[in-house]
């Protein structure tokens, strides 16, 4: 009887899952790549919540007691330094996750996870998910492929802090949030980018004037719109395509 009612319960979420309404569309892609079995195990235990800008979804050395497959907005992984300075050594949206010590055995976060852009996700307790990867294998090899990602990001991101001009960083940066938000036009301030940035807010004004002047962006009062995605490209630093380029890499290796 049990049995029957788990294997309901499971079709259930499957069912919600592939509908929109509270739950909203599956676009996460790790959770789109599952096996519908183990997609719907995840989604039994899941919440689709909103994340509002400014939210924190992880804290450097604190336990992980929920973590979140991203279906829409932007996520900064942020290392902080003991006098409060930060960095932001990753990025990721929809393509993602947060909670990866997890999937190791590990219980505390190494960085701060924050919402950059406006988003929303599937959140489980950091024991649902621990118990879903011991009868889950796609789901435990979708999540080590995407760390590989991420740590990818976090190799190229500290080359891009020490070697190139603030304005291609800000350029890159801009792209790889876009590539996320499927938008134009998205909120930030100065400030946020400054942190993310690891710079000066005074060079972010200069970097955005730059970048303005040109024509590729236009940005007022905490609105950033890309106006001329090929030049913004152009403008870029190395860095968004070599990380791209990897990853495509990768997914070819993995059909």
């Amino acid at each position: 009887m049990a049995d029957k009612v788990q294997r309901i319960g499971v079709k259930l979420a499957a069912a919600l899952a592939d509908a929109d309404g509270d739950r909203g569309t599956i676009q996460n892609a790790i959770l789109l790549s599952l096996p519908p079995k183990e997609r719907a195990r995840v989604l039994s235990k899941s919440e689709f919540i909103p994340l509002p800008a400014r939210t924190r979804l992880a804290e450097m050395a604190e336990p992980i007691e929920f973590c979140y497959f991203l279906n829409s907005g932007v996520v900064s992984i942020i290392h902080v330094m003991t006098d409060g300075k930060s960095v932001e050594v990753g990025l990721t949206g929809k393509e993602g996750f947060i909670g990866l010590p997890l999937i190791v055995g590990y219980s505390t976060s190494p960085t701060r996870a924050i919402v950059q852009i406006e988003a929303s996700g599937y959140k489980l307790r950091a024991q649902d998910l621990k118990n879903a990867l011991r009868t889950c294998p796609k789901l435990d090899e979708g999540l080590h492929r995407y760390s590989q990602e991420l740590a990818l990001q976090a190799i190229q991101i500290a080359a891009c802090n020490r070697l190139h001009e603030v304005d291609e960083r800000l350029a890159r940066w801009l792209l790889m949030s876009q590539d996320r938000v499927g938008k134009s036009t998205f909120q930030l301030t100065q400030e946020f980018i400054s942190h993310m940035l690891g710079t000066r807010r005074a060079s972010v004004t200069v970097a955005a004037g730059i970048l303005q002047k040109a024509g590729l962006i236009t940005y007022s009062r905490g609105q950033v719109t890309i106006e001329n995605r090929a030049g913004l490209e152009s403008a870029a630093c190395e860095c968004y395509e070599e990380i791209n380029d990897q990853i495509a890499r990768w997914h070819r290796d993995s059909r």
